[in-house]
């Protein structure tokens, strides 16, 4: 008697595959059918070659083979997200759907880069809960093992996650104090300090709430803001937590930035130094005020750059202190200096709020900085801090 043995399988992707394999031996015996995980395997008896099967084995074979074929492979129907999706929100579930329950035996699909969560069953499906969730920006490949169990045999798919939300930026940022204002969430949206979770999940998705504007700045400060969108308030903003976290005072809400930030939203890492704001007057007499707080604070004479060294005008951030500095250069005349200076805070190039002995103070003297005597200087260092914007006036 010839044993047939017929196996059928499926590659995990959009399309199905089949192959037959055939072998023969010889035995004798009933008829067997065997299912085995997502194969399904038959051995139909039949006669040696010119001798008939008895009926009921013919009959037994059939029934074998309509039971077998009635059992579909099992296969991948879908991926969600979809391969090539962008902005995905990175702490939502990723769901893998089969044509029908994935055995207990099978293996789940995978994950790269991997993060902490669940797999879990449920009807046709497979979906991971996250614990915390992806960051902004990941490429994230879903691994659904083949037949064999590996990801050879398998199919991948990969998706990129959103990047994180500007308004909820700006909404941390207030709620840490560096913004001159602050920020509360709705009645029943506040999201909770000590979870991971939640914070991220906010990160992508803001919760709705109200910025309140801190009084006593001037109006020209309060032009720079605009809420959900990127504004010279965010760029100080940031540059001052930069400062505080001993990290590149760019002004750039980076990957290592937003990780701070979250940190610091769960712990309630507040900034201790206030809210500072400077305008350079280039008016008779040249002045520097600093508005600190929401309150006048500070006025000295000061003095600005000659014509043909003229400091910037515009609106800067403070990216580097130091209370003394010898700070060297070229003359216009082409000569070299290298001038011993103190309470030293560069908001941009090489400009800088300084101390310098100076006969007198109030009118262009100056190679692009702002100078101020020495009492004021010492006075003016501590009320800008890191991420204060500096206004020079035409």
């Amino acid at each position: 008697m010839q044993f047939i043995v017929t196996s059928a399988w499926s590659n995990w992707g959009s399309t199905l595959r089949s192959r037959t394999r055939t072998s023969t031996a010889w035995a004798s015996g009933a008829i067997v059918a065997v299912g085995a995980g997502v194969t399904g395997i038959v051995l139909a008896a039949s006669s040696p070659p010119g001798q008939a099967a008895p009926a009921s084995s013919r009959h037994a074979a059939t029934a074998a083979r309509h039971q077998a074929a009635r059992r579909a492979p099992l296969r991948l129907i879908s991926v969600s997200p979809a391969n090539g999706t962008r902005g995905f929100d990175g702490t939502d579930t990723i769901t893998v759907t089969f044509n029908e329950p994935l055995p207990a035996a099978a293996a789940m699909p995978r994950l790269s880069p991997a993060i902490a969560g669940t797999w879990q069953r449920a009807g046709d499906t497979a979906v991971f809960t996250p614990r915390t969730g992806f960051q902004a920006g990941t490429r994230v490949t879903v691994t659904v093992p083949g037949t064999d169990g590996t990801a050879r045999s398998g199919y991948k798919s990969s998706f990129t996650t959103a990047a994180y939300s500007v308004l909820r930026l700006q909404q941390l940022l207030a709620q840490l104090g560096y913004l001159p204002m602050s920020w509360h969430a709705d009645p029943g949206a506040a999201v909770p300090a000590g979870s991971a979770a939640a914070q991220l999940a906010a990160a992508y998705q803001p919760p709705p709430g109200t910025f309140t504007w801190q009084q006593g700045y001037p109006r020209q400060l309060y032009s720079f803001w605009k809420p959900g969108s990127g504004n010279l308030l965010d760029t100080g903003a940031i540059t001052g937590f930069e400062g505080d976290h001993g990290m590149a005072t760019d002004g750039v809400a980076g990957p290592a930035v937003w990780a701070a930030l979250l940190r610091a939203a769960q712990t309630g890492a507040r900034n201790t130094q206030g809210y500072s704001y400077a305008v350079a007057s280039q008016g008779s007499p040249e002045t520097l005020t600093i508005w600190h707080n929401g309150h006048y604070a500070f006025r000295s004479l000061a003095n600005t750059g000659i014509s043909v060294a003229p400091t910037p005008v515009g609106t800067f951030p403070v990216y580097l202190k130091m209370p003394y500095q010898v700070m060297q250069g070229t003359n216009p005349d082409g000569s070299h200096y290298a001038d011993p200076v103190q309470w030293v805070s560069y908001f941009v190039g090489g400009s800088a709020v300084h101390y310098i002995a100076r006969a007198a103070y109030g009118y262009p003297q100056s190679l692009g900085c702002v100078e101020l005597p020495y009492t004021a200087a010492e006075q003016a260092y501590p009320i800008l801090p890191y991420g204060t914007l500096v206004t020079v006036t035409p």
